[in-house]
C-alpha cells in the first residue's frame, strides 16, 4: 500500500518536467538520510547496550579475580562466550605484565591451565590473515615457551606484516630460546622484514646471552652481520671480550664499535692496546665507545689514549675523553699540563667544561699552587689557562705530547 503510493505521488512529478526530477531527487534524499539516521540510531543503541554489558562483565570479574584465576570458579562458565573469554584474557595479561616474580608465574599458569595458551597456538598456526596476527600478538604477550615454535612458524609467512607480528611476539618473549628461533630463520631465509624492529627483537631477546650472535657474525651474509653487528654494539659484555678480538679490524663499522663496548673491562696489555687503535678508527662512533671503554679502565695506561681523544674532530668524542680523564684525579696536574700542551683550544675548553661539571676546579688549582717549588714558571702558565681558559705561546718541554691531527673540525 505504502509502496503504491509513493508510485503514484512520484507519477504526478513524471510531468513536471525539470521540476519533477528535482522533487524526485529530494525525496530519495530525504528517504537516505532518514535510512542514515536510522541506521546510527540503530547503531548508537546496540553499542551502547553491548558497552553496558561488556562493562558489568568486567565488574563481575574483577570483583571475583582470585577466584577465577585459581580456579574456584570453572573455566567452563566463560570459555565457550567469546566476549568473556576475550574481557578474561586482556584483564589476565595486563596484570600479567605489571606483575611480579610470583605473581607473574601464577598467571601464567592460570592462562596454560585454563587453555587460552593453546587456543592462540592454534589460531597461529591455523588461521590466515589479521586472525593469525592477532594470535601471535598475543602469544607473545603471554610469554609461554610453548608458543615460540607457532611463533617461529609465523616468521616464515609470505605476508610481511604478519612476519614482524611473530617477530615482535618472539621479541617480547626476552629469552635466549626466542632468539634461537630468529636467529635459525635469518639463517634460512635472510632479511626478510625492515632492520630497525629485527634489530630491537635481537637485543630484547640475546641480552642474557650475546654469544649466541657470535657465529652468525662470522658467517652471516653482510646485511645479516650488519644487523647483528648493531646488536652485539648494544649488548656485548666485557666477558666476550676475548671472543671479540678477530673482530677487532673487521670491514663492518658496528661490529667494530661491538668490540670497543666489550672491551670497557680489559683486562691485558693486547685489548688495552686494541682499545687504543680502535680510537684512532676512521667511523666517529667506533671512537667515541672506544674512548667510552677506555674512561672505565681505571689504569694509567689509558691516559695517553684518553689525551688523544681531546684532540679528536668530533664534539662528542672530545667531551667524552675529557670526563673520562677525571676519573684520574690523583694525577689531575700531570693531566692538566699534558692537555694544555696538546695546544689545541677544543680539547682545553673540552676538559675544561667537564672540569666544571664535575666540581674540581678548586681541587686542581689548589694542586697547582702547591706544584709552585718543583716549576713556579710553568705552575703559573698553567693556572693562569685555568682562569682565563687560553692558551700559552708555549709550555717548554710538552710539545711531543701533541699527536697529529688527521681530521677537520666539525
Amino acid at each position: 500500500m505504502l509502496k503504491t503510493g509513493m508510485a503514484t505521488a512520484l507519477a504526478r512529478f513524471s510531468g513536471w518536467g525539470t521540476a519533477g526530477l528535482l522533487v524526485k531527487a529530494i525525496v530519495a534524499a530525504v528517504i537516505a538520510d532518514g535510512l542514515l539516521l536510522g541506521f546510527i540510531l540503530l547503531r548508537r543503541a546496540y553499542r551502547k547496550r553491548y558497552f553496558a554489558e561488556r562493562d558489568a562483565r568486567v565488574f563481575e570479574f574483577r570483583r571475583n579475580w582470585k577466584a577465577l584465576i585459581s580456579g574456584q570458579i570453572p573455566y567452563g562458565t566463560w570459555r565457550t562466550n567469546h566476549v568473556a573469554r576475550q574481557i578474561v584474557e586482556d584483564m589476565a595479561l595486563d596484570a600479567y605484565e605489571a606483575a611480579g616474580p610470583e605473581e607473574s608465574l601464577r598467571l601464567l599458569n592460570f592462562l596454560r591451565t585454563s587453555g587460552l595458551v593453546a587456543k592462540r597456538i592454534f589460531e597461529a598456526r591455523n588461521h590466515r590473515g589479521w586472525r593469525r596476527r592477532q594470535a601471535l600478538v598475543l602469544l607473545g604477550r603471554n610469554r609461554a615457551a610453548e608458543g615460540i615454535p607457532a611463533l617461529g612458524e609465523g616468521l616464515r609467512d609470505k605476508d610481511q606484516e604478519t612476519r614482524l607480528a611473530a617477530l615482535r611476539g618472539l621479541g617480547r618473549m626476552a629469552s635466549p630460546e626466542a632468539a634461537q628461533e630468529i636467529l635459525l630463520w635469518l639463517g634460512e631465509c635472510g632479511l626478510t622484514v625492515p632492520a630497525l624492529p629485527l634489530q630491537s627483537a635481537l637485543i630484547q631477546c640475546c641480552a642474557e646471552l650475546p654469544g649466541l650472535l657470535l657465529p652468525y657474525i662470522r658467517h652471516g651474509d653482510k646485511a645479516v652481520r650488519e644487523i647483528i653487528g648493531r646488536v652485539l654494539g648494544e649488548i656485548a659484555m666485557p666477558s666476550m671480550g676475548e671472543e671479540l678480538l678477530e673482530f677487532a679490524g673487521d670491514d663492518l663499522d658496528e661490529l667494530r664499535a661491538a668490540v670497543a663496548r666489550a672491551l670497557s673491562h680489559a683486562r691485558s696489555d693486547l685489548e688495552l692496546e686494541t682499545l687504543g687503535e680502535l680510537a684512532r678508527d676512521a667511523v666517529w662512533f667506533v671512537r667515541l665507545r672506544a674512548i667510552v671503554s677506555l674512561g672505565k679502565l681505571p689504569v694509567p695506561g689509558a691516559i695517553p689514549f684518553l689525551l688523544r681523544g681531546l684532540t679528536d674532530s668530533n664534539r662528542l668524542v672530545r667531551l667524552r675523553a675529557a670526563e673520562a680523564l677525571m676519573n684520574f684525579q690523583s694525577e689531575m696536574a700531570a693531566v692538566f699540563r699534558q692537555a694544555v700542551a696538546l695546544q689545541d683550544l677544543y680539547g682545553l675548553h673540552a676538559y675544561l667544561t667537564a672540569l666544571e661539571n664535575a666540581g674540581l676546579e678548586k681541587q686542581l688549582e689548589a694542586k697547582l699552587e702547591s706544584a709552585r717549588w718543583t716549576d713556579k714558571e710553568e705552575a703559573e702558565k698553567l693556572l693562569n689557562v685555568l682562569h682565563t681558559r687560553k692558551l700559552p705561546v708555549e709550555l717548554p718541554g710538552l710539545a711531543q705530547h701533541a699527536p697529529l691531527r688527521t681530521a677537520a673540525r666539525p
